[in-house]
């Protein structure tokens, strides 16, 4: 059985893992060539010193880049800017200050992602790396820290989607539109924390550009991972990106490694195994608008525009949509023309050095004569940060990748997505729409699941501390989507009096009140799709180790609650197939909407074999190895890398 390029990319950054080749659902650890955080940094920094860390392992992989609250003047977020740059200076870390572009533009434009190469940072569009045929995808602050202090940090496998690219993108339709037709067509979590392979005839013809913005919002679309092949047009801007870092002095990678990119790119073998495929006909594409405040609903741009939907401001600007390519693209749409009365135009180029060549080409001087109003480079608007948010009541059409809620400003305000050139046209009409007239279609669905045989029972090793076995009363949750609030409620998060037995009282307040009062210590939790979604508070994590449950067992789990689980020490197993059984068997519990099923049988976890056992039925999950055993045993991340470093 072959590989899939995430699972070939992470078996060559493998530092410690199975002992066979890697496959969907392993866990191990991995050394990143590349980990980069921006304004972040210093609670990253907090992290690192709180482990006893004081040297920096490696400080040729990581990369700092000021980029978030670039616009803040205020003398807390300049002394904290301050001790960023010193922290850098101090360890020998690649640093960029406020004004030189949004992190992940300089990584990709200053060298930093290369192909067959795994890159992170403590974002969550660390996707975008995907367009360099990398792999790139977001880790928390927990995990940048121990890459800092260790090189390394622990990463899951997740299950592989391909998307197949036919056709060619007919005249004025962009890379924007493909991801928001592909946000809006599969929009029922078929993606959600797989890794997405790009392939098919259609890549050649999308150009890099093209590549970063659909890579860049794989992140709204749900995947941890959005990769794109190498080929010619990879390799043409790996040498501009070579040619102008040589014209200032610098060298990431010479001409040999671009010729070897080229000759043997890192590619996912004939035989790997995906869980589904996607087909998608570019030539049936057509500009779309994602919102308002979701991308997974879209609209046709030839729909919309029948509605006239005035806006009162529009942005280009962000990682995703702010490149030479966009800019140019706005600007021929602007050339002549001015924004609307009563509508703001910001922009901001997505680093100095796309603004710096956008200029020298013109294309700068023609937004300002538009009546675009520059901000500096970086994120700003798109996170709600600094000059040009919405308001209530207001409506913005916007190039970023994020139209969430409140996002942008107000939550009483409206926002949609679309390409540079539809934003553009909206900002002169003062109502979206887009500078020519397009056909009113939506291209087909094409989704197959591709049924792959469950993984056979594997023989694991326990380590010292690590149980080999855990029995407990299954306790069935069935619903999906249980979120931190549900688990730990807002109430008590910011609570600093909180002990642990307070805190195993209100588990699951806000999911059932009577959860506390029927369950135990020592119950196994059963439950559904995208378990722990919603914030990232840890004690959504804790407060279950408080009650005394031993794990988590779900169909699926948020990224970032699993990420917490396992950095805190607790144990969760992903099994579609058992939680399938389980809610095959209380089918009629679940009509008769009971929140909290216990019916008082034991389950059974084997880890010795990788087995659960329940109503005489085995199931088999992924094999807990060194790496799962060795954070749970140590009780989290924070106290294994300080055991590491000798300082525990």
């Amino acid at each position: 059985m072959g590989q899939t390029i995430v699972e070939k990319i992470a078996q060559k950054h493998m530092t410690e893992g199975p002992a066979r080749p890697l496959r969907t659902g392993d866990f191990l650890s991995i050394r990143p060539r590349r980990c980069m955080t921006h304004d972040n940094t210093s609670a990253v920094m907090s992290k690192f010193k709180g482990i006893g860390a004081k040297k920096v392992k490696d400080p040729q992989q990581l990369t700092f880049a000021l980029d978030h609250d670039i616009q803040n003047q205020d003398e807390t977020n300049l002394k904290k800017y301050r001790a960023i740059e010193a922290f850098a200076k101090e360890q020998g870390v690649d640093f960029y200050p406020a004004g030189s572009g949004i992190g992940h533009q300089i990584m990709v434009e200053r060298g930093y992602v290369v192909p067959g190469s795994f890159v992170v940072a403590s974002d969550s569009h660390s996707n975008m790396y995907g367009a360099l045929g990398a792999i790139g995808t977001p880790i928390v602050r927990t995990d940048a820290a121990a890459v800092w202090a260790t090189g390394e940090f622990w990463w899951q496998i997740p299950r592989s989607i391909q998307v197949v690219l036919e056709g060619k993108l007919p005249d004025g339709v962009t890379g924007k539109d493909v991801i928001i037709t592909l946000c809006g067509l599969y929009n029922h979590d078929e993606c959600l924390n797989a890794a997405v392979e790009f392939t098919g005839p259609g890549v050649a013809s999308l150009s890099m550009d093209a590549r970063l913005s659909i890579s860049n919002m794989t992140t709204e679309w749900g995947p941890l991972v959005g990769w794109f092949p190498v080929d010619e047009v990879t390799i043409q801007y790996l040498r501009g990106v070579d040619s102008r870092l040589k014209a200032i002095g610098v060298e990431r990678f010479t001409e040999s490694d671009i010729a070897s990119w080229e000759k043997n790119p890192a590619a996912p073998d004939a035989d790997a195994v995906y869980a589904a495929r996607i087909t998608l006909d570019l030539g049936q594409v057509t500009p779309h608008v994602s919102g308002p405040d979701t991308v997974q609903a879209m609209q046709s741009l030839a729909e919309i525009e029948k509605n006239k939907v005035a806006i009162q401001k529009a942005y280009l600007i962000s990682c995703v949509n702010s490149r030479l390519e966009d800019l140019a693209a706005a600007a021929k749409v602007l050339k002549g023309q001015k924004v609307a009365a009563g509508v703001k135009f910001y922009l901001s180029a997505a680093s100095k050095w796309v603004q710096e060549e956008a200029e020298k080409r013109g294309i700068w001087q023609t937004l300002m004569d538009a009546g675009a109003q520059p901000l500096p480079s970086g994120c700003g608007p798109c996170i709600g940060l600094g000059v040009g948010l919405l308001e209530a009541g207001e409506v913005g059409i916007s190039a970023t990748n994020r139209n969430f809620k409140g996002r942008m400003g107000s939550r009483d305000a409206k926002c949609y997505l679309a390409s540079p050139e539809v934003v553009a046209a909206s900002a002169v009409a003062g109502y979206i729409r887009g500078p020519h007239e397009f056909a009113n279609r939506v291209p087909q669905r094409a989704y197959t699941d591709l049924a792959t045989a469950s993984g056979e029972a594997e023989q694991v090793e326990i380590l010292a501390g690590f149980p080999q076995r855990v029995k407990g009363r299954l306790v069935f949750m069935p619903q999906d989507n249980v979120n931190t609030d549900a688990i730990y409620g807002k109430d008590y998060t910011y609570r600093d009096d909180m002990t642990p037995e307070m805190m195993a009282k209100v588990v699951m307040e806000n999911y059932d009140l009577q959860f506390g009062a029927r369950t135990e210590a020592g119950d196994v939790i059963v439950s559904q799709f995208n378990f722990g979604t919603g914030s990232s508070r840890e004690q959504a994590v804790t407060c279950l180790k408080a009650k005394g449950i031993p794990l988590v067992i779900a169909a699926s789990f948020s990224q970032t609650y699993l990420r917490n689980a396992f950095n805190n020490g607790f144990l969760c197993i992903e099994m579609p197939e058992f939680v399938a059984r389980v809610r095959e068997q209380f089918a009629e519990e679940i009509a008769a909407k009971q929140k909290t099923i216990i019916p008082g049988d034991q389950i059974d976890i084997d880890f010795t074999s990788s087995t659960i056992s329940w109503r005489g039925e085995t199931f088999t999950f992924p094999a807990l190895g060194s790496v799962p055993q060795s954070l749970v045993i140590a009780g989290g991340v924070e106290n294994l890398v300080a055991k590491k470093l000798g300082v525990a």
